[in-house]
């Protein structure tokens, strides 16, 4: 799978806020998935999209090492496909579709969420651990942005967004490799490499 990251924390790049509020829709605010995992039902995009939902259980889960602060699907533009097929070097007639989602992930550990350098060594070895798995019509990025975290207390320090997006011949095949991609790479964020970083 095609592999990479960023850093975006400049003084006019977005700052991940949690908790969060949408103040043009008064439904889409912040839930603490790791405290209430049954309000998973509520989230429009994980009843849309089982992978969703699966993803979100399992980096909630209590033995993570992250939580999840805010998530969206969305079906790719022909600006976007077209991007993409160029990137993973597919033709046309294979890839004329895709799917697309963010995840904005906080590490739960104070020491690791205050700290840049060891997010980016985490970056680094999800770039490495992601690479090899086997979705060559996939693609995962990763972005470091500041974040102020406010659950117990004000905290700053950093999040990172992960992207990932698939491509398909068709709307069902470009979902189920999504999925698929999107099941290994939250499966090696639970794994043994990000228990103890």
């Amino acid at each position: 799978m095609l592999s990479e990251w960023t850093v975006e924390c400049g003084a006019d790049d977005p700052v991940l806020v949690v908790p969060w509020a949408d103040p043009h829709n008064p439904g889409r605010h912040f839930i603490d998935l790791r405290e209430n995992p049954y309000d998973l039902d509520w989230l429009e995009e994980a009843a849309q999209h089982p992978a969703l939902l699966h993803a979100l259980r399992a980096l909630n889960a209590p033995r993570s090492p992250v939580y999840t602060a805010k998530c969206d699907v969305w079906t790719m533009s022909t600006e976007e496909v077209e991007a993409l097929r160029a990137e993973l070097d597919l033709i046309s007639e294979d890839a004329p579709v895709g799917v697309a989602s963010y995840i904005d992930l906080v590490w739960r550990e104070r020491p690791v969420f205050v700290s840049f350098h060891q997010h980016e060594q985490l970056l680094h070895r999800i770039e490495r651990l992601a690479g090899p798995l086997e979705h060559p019509y996939a693609a995962l990025e990763c972005t470091l942005r500041p974040s102020l975290v406010d659950l117990t207390g004000p905290q700053e320090g950093f999040a990172v967004s992960l992207y990932l997006k698939a491509l398909g011949h068709d709307d069902e095949a470009a979902e189920e490799r999504w999925g698929a991609a999107l099941a290994d790479v939250s499966g090696l964020l639970r794994g043994r490499a990000f228990s103890a970083p």
